[in-house]
């Protein structure tokens, strides 16, 4: 029987493919998560990567964490058996990494499969592709962030439904809703899924230079979207305090801007 194993794979396009692999239907046992949190690294350190795609081997992406993990908790009542890896894995290794994250997602992406794509900074899928949070189903909530990031993707409504009645979706219907940023053919899934994180890691700066090479509030406030899109909102609103406190130009500008606004309700 095969290890339970991460590979890392870098082309000559620069994109690293991080691909889980624990069949049969990739589940995140113990090995995986470190093994995920070393190939993160890592993609991350290398200069030659310059955005990462992470998928799953034979045709799915991840059922979720390892049952075997839930069963333990049951019959003990250890709850400490669960590893704690929602903020180290999902969020600071892959929401926050430096460089783009793009889950390419095929046939299922359950329970921490899909916390795990939630974290990412684009979701692309193959038709028909399972995607659900039924962990209550198994007497525990959704503990790689999904509580969090489901919501603010479909809606606070939605996120409940599919959590309290464990009801899973198809990618079409996720596309509909934002979870799923685009449908494509399985053939095409990782090369689609290289263009967006290439593009990600390229669009913004380009745009910027095009839109306002003249004026730096308009070049720092690309700044600030791009680093909440590829980072999270949090990291957004930091960078967004970092460059405005430090940047005297916009300090000037919001004091004459807010100077002239008290003006005119005075007068």
């Amino acid at each position: 029987m095969a290890q339970p194993r991460v590979t890392i794979d870098v082309g000559n396009d620069g994109v690293a493919v991080i691909t889980i692999s624990n069949p049969p239907v990739n589940a995140l046992a113990l090995p995986i998560i470190t093994g995920l949190k070393d190939k993160f690294d890592e993609a991350a350190r290398r200069e030659d990567v310059k955005a990462i795609v992470l998928t799953g081997k034979g045709g799915r992406f991840s059922g979720g964490f390892d049952i075997n993990v839930f069963e333990k908790v049951h019959k003990t009542g250890d709850a400490s058996l669960m590893p704690d890896v929602s903020v180290d894995l999902v969020v600071n290794t892959i929401e926050d990494c430096r460089k783009p994250v793009v889950a390419a997602v095929e046939g299922l992406a359950l329970g921490g499969g899909l916390e795990l794509a939630l974290g990412c900074h684009a979701r692309i899928a193959a038709p028909k592709a399972q995607l659900g949070l039924p962990e209550l189903t198994l007497g525990v909530i959704p503990g790689f962030g999904g509580t969090q990031r489901l919501p603010r993707l479909v809606g606070l409504p939605k996120a409940v439904e599919m959590m309290l009645l464990s009801k899973s979706i198809m990618s079409e219907e996720g596309k509909k809703l934002g979870l799923i940023d685009a449908i494509v053919a399985s053939e095409e899934l990782l090369k689609v899924s290289r263009l967006w994180a290439l593009d990600i890691a390229g669009k913004a700066q380009t745009m910027a230079k095009k839109t306002a090479p003249n004026m730096p509030q308009h070049q720092v406030c690309l700044d600030v979207i791009e680093e909440g899109v590829i980072h999270g909102g949090y990291s957004g609103v930091l960078k967004f305090t970092v460059l405005f406190l430090g940047n005297d130009c916009l300090l000037a500008i919001w004091y004459y801007a807010f100077t002239d606004s008290i003006g005119s309700l005075s007068s």
